[in-house]
C-alpha cells in the first residue's frame, strides 16, 4: 500500500503507487541539501523546516483539513519544544487507506486532553526522540508513546554522525531502552495493510537514505 523512508532529522517520505508525502524538507538545517517537494504533498511541523517550491501538489504548514491524492491529513497545532507559550508547531495525522499515522515534530510532550482527541486513534507514530533540550527526549517521546497507544513506532532527529544537529542528540539506543518493545532495522518500511501491522509493540529502525 506505501512505504517510508527516512532522510534524517524530522524527514521522512510517504509514497503510494501515485502519491507522495514529504514532512519538514528543510534538510540544509542539519547539514544536508535541502529536498525539494517537487510532484509531492509537503507537511512542515514548523513553518522554518517547509522549502519553497511551485512544484509541490500542495505545502502545509499549519492546522487544516486536507485531501490531496492518497492522503487525508489534519494538522493539529502544539506548541514547540522550546516555547513558553503559543503554538508555533503543527501535529500531523495521515490517513493512507485504512492506515493512520500520527507525525509529531518538535512539540512539548504535555498534549491536552483536546489535541490527543484531534489526533485519535493512530496505528503508527512518528516522533522525534533526541532531546538536548531542542526537542523530545527518550523519556518524554515514551511517555507520549505509552498515551497515544500506536502499536508501530518510527523514532527521528537521533544522534547520527553525517549530521550537523543544532544541538547534540541522543543515540537512538537510548530511547529504545527507555521505551522497551522490539526492534526492527529496515532500509525502507514498507506497509501493506493495516493488517499487516504488528499487534504488539514494535519499535521500526529506519536506516537513513
Amino acid at each position: 500500500m506505501f512505504d517510508i523512508e527516512y532522510k534524517g532529522g524530522n524527514t521522512v517520505v510517504i509514497a503510494t503507487k501515485k502519491s507522495k508525502l514529504i514532512t519538514d524538507p528543510k534538510q540544509s538545517l542539519i547539514g544536508l541539501k535541502d529536498i525539494d517537494p517537487k510532484g509531492m504533498l509537503s507537511l512542515a511541523t514548523e513553518p522554518r523546516f517547509e522549502v519553497a517550491s511551485n512544484d509541490a501538489i500542495l505545502l502545509i504548514e499549519g492546522p487544516g483539513e486536507y485531501e490531496v491524492g492518497d492522503f487525508s491529513v489534519r494538522g493539529v497545532a502544539a506548541q514547540r519544544h522550546i516555547d513558553s507559550e503559543g503554538f508555533g508547531s503543527t501535529m500531523y495525522r495521515v490517513e493512507v487507506g485504512e492506515v493512520r499515522i500520527a507525525i509529531l515534530g518538535n512539540i512539548d510532550p504535555k498534549l491536552s486532553e483536546d489535541q490527543l482527541e484531534a489526533l485519535g486513534v493512530v496505528d503508527m507514530l512518528i516522533l522525534p526522540i533526541g532531546g538536548g533540550g531542542y526537542t523530545l527526549d527518550a523519556t518524554s517521546a515514551a511517555q507520549l508513546v505509552r498515551k497515544i497507544d500506536a502499536k508501530v513506532i518510527i523514532p527521528v532527529h537521533y544522534a547520527d554522525s553525517a549530521l550537523t544537529y543544532e544541538v547534540p542528540q541522543e543515540e537512538f539506543d537510548v530511547f529504545h531502552k527507555e521505551l522497551g518493545g522490539e526492534v526492527e532495522v529496515t532500509d525502507k518500511l514498507k506497509v501493506k495493510s493495516v493488517s499487516s501491522l504488528p499487534s504488539v509493540l514494535t519499535v521500526y529502525k529506519i536506516t537513513r537514505s
